[in-house]
């Protein structure tokens, strides 16, 4: 029996998708056929889909059917452009590769650790020009972030990226347990795992789901939802909680990183 469950959520009905066999799982404004779970029913957050993305799945499963799955079963979530791979060093290069590399099974190893998260990415070093653009308060703060790499950090690249301060205010309202270690952990770290993608049985998956919609609850008294427009703040949340994940698995698991694709099935 396989004991790897994979969620992949989409805000787009997509026929190739259809044909990896993964569990599918439909977000937002779109309309989705039964090939797909529908979120909009149950305990859900539908209504906060532009604001949280794939969270919006996450959330719906968290409450209405994380408590049906036996203790033992691996259960896992990517979204309809960034995939699970089975091995490293693979190049996808057409979609019969992604469908033949995907991740479908447990590896053996897998048996020694809580949690797989991606292959972090860096965030260092940035370039010069778009610290200058959108760095320059980070800058102002401190001259040697244009020069020192090591200081070009996750913090940098979330108030380059998502606005200034906008990070620290989140951090605030964290719960005590967690605020100045994953202050720290922004302000020093130069890579992480992202997308929100991760893979981890129910015990550790139900208490992560607690810790990041109890934050993102505190969050929304702070940023509310009506100012969030654009690239850069329409996704708060989800970019919230992208930079959180990977310090809260890598706090209170062991954790495995494992090989992921990004590949467009849409092309």
């Amino acid at each position: 029996m396989n004991n790897l469950k994979i969620f992949c959520v989409t805000n787009l009905p997509s026929s190739k998708l259809e044909k990896l066999n993964l569990t599918l799982a439909g977000v937002g404004k779109n309309d989705f056929s039964n090939n797909y779970i529908n979120c909009k029913n149950g305990d859900n957050i539908e209504f906060k889909e532009q604001y949280y993305s794939e969270l919006t799945f996450h959330y719906w499963f968290w409450k209405n059917k994380l408590k049906e799955y036996s203790d033992h079963i691996w259960i896992g979530f990517c979204q309809k452009r960034r995939f699970w791979l089975k091995d490293n060093n693979l190049n996808i290069k057409n979609f019969e590769d992604l469908n033949n590399n995907i991740l479908r099974k447990v590896p053996g190893e897998w048996e020694k650790f809580d949690a797989i998260l991606c292959d972090p990415i860096p965030v260092s070093p940035a370039k010069k020009i778009k610290i200058i653009k959108r760095g320059w308060k980070n800058i102002l703060k401190d001259p040697e972030i244009f020069f020192n790499k090591n200081k070009q950090t996750i913090k940098l690249h979330f108030d380059m990226h998502h606005g200034y301060g906008i990070l620290d205010k989140a951090i605030d309202v964290m719960n005590i347990k967690d605020r100045e270690e994953f202050r720290n952990f922004v302000d020093n770290k130069l890579k992480f795992s992202p997308h929100i993608m991760f893979i981890s049985k129910k015990k550790i998956m139900n208490k992560w789901f607690h810790s990041l919609f109890d934050w993102l609850s505190e969050c929304e008294k702070v940023f509310g939802f009506k100012n969030l427009n654009g690239y850069d703040q329409g996704r708060l949340y989800a970019y919230l909680s992208e930079r959180y994940l990977p310090f809260w698995f890598e706090k209170y698991c062991k954790v495995k990183f494992g090989p992921w694709s990004f590949f467009d099935t849409e092309v």
